[in-house]
């Protein structure tokens, strides 16, 4: 990807007011978030850092992304013994029965392979979903009323 390509991509996020954007394009990789609606945070990958820096120098760039992808491995090390709770269906997942109630399921908390954890709505049907494994709840990757995959970790269990 070129620098006026990259240039033009920031237009368009200024234009259309994106808080976020993420494009992967033959090993590039670039991605655009907006703190507090003004200020941009960008992370490139895949070219040379002065090449980065020509291509918009008055944002901020972060840290080399090498280092980001040491805390990524550092952390997946760290996670490596836990066992993730997957989604059986494609839906949108909730952490609690209704608006207004406490969550099935919080960090820290102890579950059985019986305790219903979250609820996936598919086709207007709500459909419980069971942890399948005791331990304690460490993470949980959904964020409440979005849409999951079939087979997307949600939660994170230390079986231990």
């Amino acid at each position: 990807m070129d620098i006026e390509n990259i240039k033009c991509i920031i237009q368009l996020i200024k234009e259309n007011e994106l808080s976020e954007f993420e494009m992967e394009d033959q090993g590039f990789r670039i991605a655009i978030k907006r703190r507090d609606g003004t200020e941009a945070h960008v992370v490139m990958s895949g070219m040379p850092h002065a090449q980065m820096m020509m291509a918009h120098p008055s944002m901020p760039m972060s840290p080399a992304p090498v280092a980001a992808d040491a805390v990524a491995a550092k952390e997946k090390a760290a996670d490596a013994h836990l066992v993730p709770v997957k989604s059986p269906i494609v839906g949108t997942f909730y952490r609690a029965p209704t608006p207004d109630a406490e969550p099935f399921a919080s960090i820290g908390q102890s579950v059985t392979k019986d305790s219903v954890v979250c609820i996936i709505e598919a086709m207007k049907v709500m459909n419980e979903i069971k942890a399948e494994v005791s331990g304690v709840i460490k993470k949980i990757l959904v964020e409440n009323a979005t849409p999951v995959q079939f087979g997307q970790p949600l939660f994170l269990v230390d079986p231990s």
